[in-house]
């Protein structure tokens, strides 16, 4: 296990590598730089030299990727082309913000995909699995960015309600302020939630009733254990190995989503910070932004194979 962990460790390195030049070459071969959005349409060929040359722009792409290669390593992401201050610094400020919202996203799609997908998989051609398996149908269907307008305007519409952020324009965090941090990131992280919610409640009612049909769940039902007991402890445990790959996979999709969350429901996280600097094409920005996010991706996948070995003991990681 220790040989296998230090291994995706040491991977780790080339990936990163490849993400940060594959990112730094796509921003590279659009038209135009920070330079140009900042200088305007009347700037001068000189004035947008000086530029050019402040910022470092002037200097060949490998030159311009080495050296920003080699203060992230050192983790100084350098300052931002707009308004000068350090991506750190704002990182610093917006990461637990992106953070709380995840993680509780991550814990409402749990609470709300196994559980109901348990229950599916234990009475099948049920009433409750039917409307199991609808609702799980309706949250794959409906993006959580159009969900997200939908909650807001009919919130607005018929209660007269809008979320507490958009009058205050701050975001309180759950250490700071519990109630006050649970109205503000209840809804935006429901939403989040939903379509991951819908994939780990289909995925857990078919391997769950694939685990059901095994001989060891129907020794137990012949020793006469109690249904919650041959669920929860024998046959749940067994199924959350797939349960398990999705859900690790599924933060991508939590990343992706928090960006445009964040923009509509008006949390000044860094899926806002990435989305401003994008539009503004702050290079250094997007550069470590997603640097960032793909050591996090790499490093929750890593701790999904971890959690294998100890959901199933016969595995073993040569």
């Amino acid at each position: 296990m220790r040989e296998y962990i230090l291994r995706r460790l040491l991977l780790v390195i080339p990936i990163m590598l490849g993400v940060s030049f594959v990112t730094y070459a796509t921003f590279s071969i659009i038209p135009g730089d920070a330079a140009t959005l900042i200088c305007g349409f009347g700037c001068t060929d000189e004035v947008l030299r000086d530029l050019r040359a402040e910022f470092g722009l002037d200097e060949p792409f490998w030159a311009q990727y080495w050296n920003w290669l080699w203060n992230a390593v050192q983790l100084d992401f350098g300052a931002s082309f707009f308004g000068g201050q350090t991506v750190a610094a704002e990182l610093e400020r917006r990461l637990p913000i992106t953070l709380q919202l995840m993680v509780m996203a991550m814990i409402m799609s749990l609470v709300l995909g196994i559980a109901p997908g348990v229950l599916s998989a234990i009475r099948p051609g049920t009433a409750v699995d039917l409307v199991t398996r609808f609702i799980s149908v309706l949250g794959l269907s409906v993006p959580n960015f159009y969900l997200a307008i939908l909650v807001i305007a009919f919130g607005a519409a018929w209660f007269g309600w809008s979320p507490p952020q958009f009058g205050t324009g701050g975001t309180v965090l759950i250490y700071d302020d519990p109630i006050k941090s649970l109205e503000i990131f209840f809804l935006p992280a429901l939403v989040l939630a939903v379509g991951i919610a819908a994939v780990i409640m289909r995925l857990t009612r078919s391997s769950m009733l694939e685990v059901m049909r095994n001989d060891y769940v129907r020794t137990a039902w012949s020793k006469g254990l109690r249904e919650r007991v041959v669920v929860w402890r024998h046959a749940l445990k067994n199924a959350m190995i797939p349960i398990l790959t999705i859900v690790g996979l599924q933060v991508g999709g939590l990343i992706g989503g928090a960006v445009l969350i964040e923009s509509i429901f008006a949390l000044n996280g860094v899926g806002v910070y990435l989305l401003e600097a994008i539009l503004r094409r702050d290079l250094l920005v997007v550069q470590s932004v997603v640097l960032i996010f793909a050591i996090a991706y790499v490093m929750i996948n890593l701790a999904t194979d971890v959690a294998y070995a100890w959901l199933d003991p016969r595995i073993h990681y040569g």
